[in-house]
Parts: C-alpha cells; sequence; structure tokens
C-alpha cells in the first residue's frame, strides 16, 4: 500500500509544484498575465507539438486502439447528454454552457499528457496522442453544440465554420498528422531539424504547467452552488463513470491510464474565451478552471493509488 502511495504521490507532486510556481512567480510579478498568455501561445502552438512530432516519428503504429476511442467517444458523449439535457435546464440560463462546457471538456494537451508521461514513460506518447486527437475533435464540436443551444449569441453556421477552422488548424492535431505521415511513410527528415525540435520539446511541459498556474483568473473567482457541482462533476462523477465503465469493459495499464488521466484532466482553458466572447456566465468558467486545476491534484492522486492498490494499472 505504501509502495502504491509513493508511486501516486511521485507522478502527480511535480506537476502540481510546477504549476504551483507559475501562481507563485505571477504573485511576485516575475511574470504577468501577458507573459502567461504568450507562453501558453508558444507552448501550445509551438513546444508541445514539437514534443508530439519528434516522440511520434520513432514510433511504428501497428495497432491503433480502436477499442479505447471508440468506447472513450461513446462514453463522452453519452455523459455531455446527461449534463446538456438533463441537468443544463436546472441551473440558472446565464450558467447552462459554462457548466456543461467546464464539466466535460479536460486539459488533455498539457495536463492530461504531463500526468500520462510522469506515470508510464515517453513510451505512452503514441497512445496519448491519438486519444487527444480525436477527442480533441469531439470537444470543439460538443461545445459547439452546447453554446448554441444555451447561449443565443451564438450564429449556428458562423460558429461550425470557426471550430471546423479551429479543428484542422489545431497545433496539437497538426503535429500527429504529420508525425503519422512520416511514421507511416518512413519519411526521412534532416538530422538538425529533428535536433531542433528537441529543444523546443523539452520545454514543452514545463513551459505550459507553468503558464497554466500564472493563468488561473483569480480576481474574476466567485463561488457558487453550481460552482461546486461543477467541479464535483469535473473531477469526480464524469471521470469516475467513464473510467468505471473502462475497467468493466477490461482496459488495463497504459489504456485505463490514458483514459484516467485525460478523463480526470481539470477543465480546460479554452472554455474560458469562448464563454466569455459568446456571453455566458465566464465568472463560473474562470472560477471552474481555477478550482479544477487545483483539485484535481488531490483526485488524480487518489484515483492513481487506488487503481495502483486494485492493480488495475
Amino acid at each position: 500500500m505504501l509502495d502504491n502511495l509513493i508511486f501516486a504521490i511521485g507522478v502527480t507532486a511535480p506537476i502540481f509544484l510546477i504549476f504551483c510556481t507559475g501562481i507563485l512567480l505571477k504573485r511576485l510579478g516575475i511574470i504577468d498575465n501577458e507573459f502567461a498568455r504568450m507562453g501558453s501561445e508558444l507552448a501550445f502552438k509551438v513546444a508541445l507539438p514539437s514534443l508530439l512530432f519528434t516522440k511520434l516519428i520513432e514510433v511504428s503504429f501497428v495497432d491503433p486502439p480502436f477499442f479505447l476511442l471508440v468506447y472513450a467517444v461513446l462514453a463522452t458523449v453519452a455523459v455531455f447528454l446527461v449534463l446538456d439535457r438533463v441537468i443544463a435546464p436546472r441551473l440558472a440560463e446565464e450558467d447552462r454552457g459554462a457548466f456543461v462546457q467546464g464539466a466535460f471538456r479536460g486539459n488533455m494537451g498539457i495536463i492530461g499528457l504531463a500526468f500520462a508521461l510522469n506515470a508510464f514513460g515517453d513510451g505512452v506518447l503514441p497512445l496519448a496522442s491519438i486519444y487527444i486527437a480525436i477527442m480533441t475533435i469531439l470537444f470543439n464540436i460538443l461545445s459547439v453544440i452546447t453554446l448554441n443551444r444555451h447561449l443565443p449569441v451564438v450564429g449556428g453556421g458562423s460558429q461550425f465554420m470557426s471550430t471546423l477552422h479551429k479543428i484542422v488548424t489545431n497545433p496539437l492535431i497538426i503535429a500527429i498528422v504529420a508525425a503519422l505521415l512520416v511514421s507511416w511513410f518512413s519519411i526521412p527528415l534532416p538530422a538538425i531539424a529533428i535536433k531542433t525540435l528537441d529543444y523546443f520539446a523539452v520545454m514543452a511541459l514545463p513551459l505550459a504547467l507553468l503558464c497554466s498556474g500564472a493563468a488561473i483568473r483569480w480576481r474574476e473567482f466567485h463561488t457558487s452552488v453550481n460552482l461546486y457541482w461543477g467541479t464535483a462533476a469535473k473531477l469526480i462523477f464524469v471521470p469516475g463513470l467513464i473510467v468505471l465503465g473502462g475497467i468493466l469493459l477490461g482496459f488495463r495499464g497504459e489504456a485505463l491510464g490514458v483514459l484516467f488521466f485525460m478523463t480526470s484532466a481539470p477543465t480546460a482553458t479554452a472554455s474560458y474565451p469562448m464563454i466569455r466572447v459568446l456571453g455566458g456566465n465566464h465568472y463560473l468558467a474562470a472560477a471552474m478552471i481555477a478550482t479544477t486545476s487545483l483539485g484535481s491534484v488531490l483526485v488524480i492522486t487518489t484515483g492513481l493509488f487506488l487503481l495502483k492498490e486494485f492493480a488495475l494499472l
């Protein structure tokens, strides 16, 4: 039991400490909102794609995880329908879009990926990357659906085209697709190009985690009953149900670990600007990002300990 607890803490503590360092540096004035914004852009558009690309081109994709992906998509859609069609109508109208999006849309590309790599090493990257690519597309589609239902300012056609453009131009998806092509067709790349990308890759997760901590919007933190329920949904109910279903279906090891880390990731920061621009309750969106970001460490540590204790990982 003690070994499993040490393992769980060893996976989550470094991620949490870097994240908290971002909060501390912001408080000390060493970094500011502009640094967090530009650093996040650099991590998302350059460093993280470099990390994914350089690791994935070395992998031979002979056995794609179709069963895991199909289950993840179906389970996410099922959870989304419950949130959007059953729970959201019971909330105040201005809270619905922020609540639903915050409860199902996780920060997989930074937090989820960081936990998965720290737990399993670089060998889990192919599985995690394909999962992130598919689920990122799904998250964007579901976000458009719920915002169109609950935020009347959203224009259906224009919003659909905007989302489609974001999916097609998403740097992480581009990097994953490019790496798959290079790997499948054994395309040779100059060593100097790989070395350059390696340098960017090294700074990907530390930079992304620092900026995620610094970007938390404490000034817009408003407590509410919907915040508590939304946080519980994102950190406990949604991942709990999806992971339990995965266990019953026989997922074990890295497959179950990726499913656990990605579904337990805190609310995606991308949910905030969408809600603010479209006229929803951006206070609730910002607060859910903050509470789930901090609470995810405790939840993931506990969940990881239990999965190890029952020999599921």
